[in-house]
């Protein structure tokens, strides 16, 4: 008779924890309402933010020195990598070529080790504006 009762008991506690959880599920769904422009504003400040020159941001310095041999490496520079615009900067005495826009160390650490094969005195800093 007992292995009976103990059957029973945990079929009950079985069934109890089983409807408890069906009973408490619940579905539903959510509805968004935003304005259309939101999207079209957050497009434009994300394209904002990818050409903005900020302290909190890294660069990349290919060349210091003088303008003639800046202006070479920055055509230089812009024909092998299309992927980052190279800027000539002034800072006196020197002319400096900089070149990217990364907003981690990891992305411009990815960018330095492809372009120190052709510029090898390339660093990683983060400017001053």
């Amino acid at each position: 008779m007992k292995p009976l009762k103990l059957k029973i008991n945990t079929l009950s506690l079985f069934c109890l924890v089983f409807y408890a959880n069906v009973c408490l599920a619940q579905q539903g769904t959510v509805a968004i309402n935003q304005d259309k422009k939101i999207t079209t504003l957050l497009e434009t400040k994300k394209e904002m933010n990818k050409n903005e020159i900020a302290s909190d941001r890294y660069t990349i310095q290919i060349y210091s020195g003088n303008r003639a041999v800046a202006e070479s490496t920055q055509r230089d520079f812009n024909t092998n990598f299309t992927d980052w615009k190279a800027t000539l900067q002034y800072e006196t005495p020197n002319f400096k070529i900089w070149a990217g826009n990364f907003r981690t160390r990891l992305e411009a650490d990815r960018a330095l080790k492809k372009i120190k094969a052709k510029f090898p005195a390339a660093f990683i800093f983060k400017p001053k504006k």
